[in-house]
């Protein structure tokens, strides 16, 4: 198999993918439920399409910046871990290599080689690069799972304005009189193409996905449309 086959069939495998897919569906089934019961729960105490408009314009600008500042926030505490354990990793290999040879030989040892086998295959790849070695096998810290701050904060801001922008657009063309049913309706209709293409683009149950992503969106909207009812205040 030549190098490029290789590498072909490793970016094949939906792990790859599996960094920014988390961030984007977050972001954007967080967009679609959070605007539409904010909206839903505003519609329930009003009349007019003013109130609905403007919360659901606020929440989608506070709500993209703060997923995105969050994920940052959130991914970038992983990345100093991942450079503490790294750098102690690094001092370690200085101070007591033997040590850390034979932690690497019982690392492949669990992993089913023989003993001599393990140790002839830690040597080699100590020799070739040990700090990369160790990186990998003993922090398991490697290219797919390793953090990015920058693109799943990016990824999550972007797929929260997109997903809140849908309930945007419903609640700008339906009656206002009915908008509550029309944002539900809408919302469970966008929560099924996203689980959908969620699924898809993961390789996982298409079934699944729209069964949990509709019920906890229906769960949401309901619970929001159950405080604007219980203020009875028409604004």
């Amino acid at each position: 198999m030549s190098m490029l086959t290789i590498e072909n069939y490793l970016e094949s495998h939906y792990i790859n993918r599996s960094n920014w897919l988390r961030a984007a569906v977050l972001g954007a089934n967080d967009g679609i439920i959070s605007i539409s019961s904010l909206a839903i729960g505003v519609a329930t105490a009003s009349n007019t399409r003013s109130p609905i408009l403007l919360a659901t314009v606020a929440g989608l600008v506070a709500g993209a910046l703060s997923m995105a500042a969050g994920e940052y926030v959130s991914v970038s505490s992983q990345t100093d871990t991942e450079k503490a354990d790294i750098e102690r990793e690094r001092n370690e290999l200085q101070e007591m290599p033997e040590a850390e040879l034979k932690i690497l030989a019982e690392i492949y040892e669990r992993r089913g080689l023989k003993k001599e086998t393990a140790m002839k295959v830690a040597k080699e790849l100590t020799e070739a690069n040990a700090l990369g070695t160790h990186i990998r096998d003993e922090l398991g810290i490697n290219e797919i799972s390793k953090a990015k701050p920058i693109q799943a904060a990016l990824a999550s801001g972007a797929s929260f304005t997109a997903g809140g922008t849908l309930p945007l657009l419903v609640i700008l063309f339906s009656p206002v009189e009915q908008i509550e049913y029309y944002l539900y309706g809408f919302t469970i209709i966008f929560l099924i193409f996203l689980g959908a293409i969620a699924a898809k683009t993961g390789g996982s149950s298409i079934r699944k996905a729209i069964l949990r992503i509709t019920i906890w969106g229906t769960l949401a909207m309901g619970l929001s449309a159950l405080v604007g009812y219980l203020f009875g205040v028409k604004v």
